[in-house]
């Protein structure tokens, strides 16, 4: 384990230096996403200054929603870019580099890429749950445990869908429609949805837990609720590590190990 460790902050390092080696470009892509954020989060605050409330839910509750949110899309893409292209590194025969070397295969894949823009989405996440009006010291504490666990999902649903390549034999496609539909969930309230489309926010598209439930947790410390969190991000990361690891005994090779050298 400690070994994996250090080899997740060899790999982390790397890419991070590998992205500020064009410093200005990090900087102008984070600081754009900031300002996508912001912009597509306009659109709430318009809509909260006709409706006071929806469901119980007010718009100091959705800075707290969309700062988990983003954070989590950030951290994803900061920790485990490739979190976000995995069908296509499947379906193109990519994976031949990583399974030549003695390191955990799926881990090495997620890890090795940084997507510089997700700085924005990270930086912005705190910013809207500061400026909630409901920011604590204990409650920034939860915030970053929600964080985290929403990460842990998000990343585990991603590598679920697209480790469906391996029988499908594409990838890009379940991509896109993983990120959206998990995403546009993920921001609204929950008390929306009927107890179906609950059930399906929480067992097949899990938005509940990028979302809802982190804020919850955050607005108000729960035992209850802390456990639905780490469940459900253990629960996701089990199946999708067993999911990855079933396919993979399917993959054909791509003749690519000197791909990604």
């Amino acid at each position: 384990m400690f070994r994996e460790l250090k080899f997740l902050l060899s790999l982390w390092k790397t890419n991070l230096a590998a992205a500020m080696e064009y410093r200005a470009a990090f900087i102008a892509q984070s600081i754009g996403m900031i300002l996508n954020d912001a912009v597509y989060f306009v659109v709430w605050i318009i809509f909260f200054d006709r409706v006071p409330s929806i469901s119980g839910w007010q718009l100091t509750d959705m800075f707290i929603v969309f700062g988990i949110s983003a954070s989590a899309f950030g951290l994803a893409g900061l920790l485990f870019g490739n979190a976000f292209n995995l069908g296509d590194i499947i379906v193109k025969g990519r994976l031949d580099y990583y399974l030549s070397l003695p390191r955990p295969t799926l881990l090495h894949v997620l890890a090795s890429r940084v997507v510089p823009s997700s700085f924005g989405d990270f930086l912005y996440g705190f910013f809207s749950y500061c400026v909630s009006g409901q920011f604590s010291p204990d409650g920034l504490g939860r915030f970053i445990v929600g964080v985290i666990l929403a990460t842990t999902v998000f990343v585990a649903f991603l590598v679920l869908v697209q480790s469906l390549a391996f029988w499908l034999g594409t990838g890009g496609v379940f991509t896109g429609m993983a990120i959206n539909a998990i995403i546009t969930f993920a921001i609204y309230p929950i008390t929306l949805f009927n107890q179906t489309a609950k059930v399906i926010l929480f067992l097949v598209v899990p938005a509940a837990f990028m979302g809802a439930v982190p804020a919850g947790f955050v607005k108000g410390f729960s035992w209850s609720t802390l456990g639905l969190m780490l469940l459900g991000a253990t629960g996701f990361l089990v199946l999708a590590i067993l999911v990855f690891h079933t396919g993979l005994r399917r993959y054909e090779s791509g003749s690519a190990i000197q791909t990604e050298v």
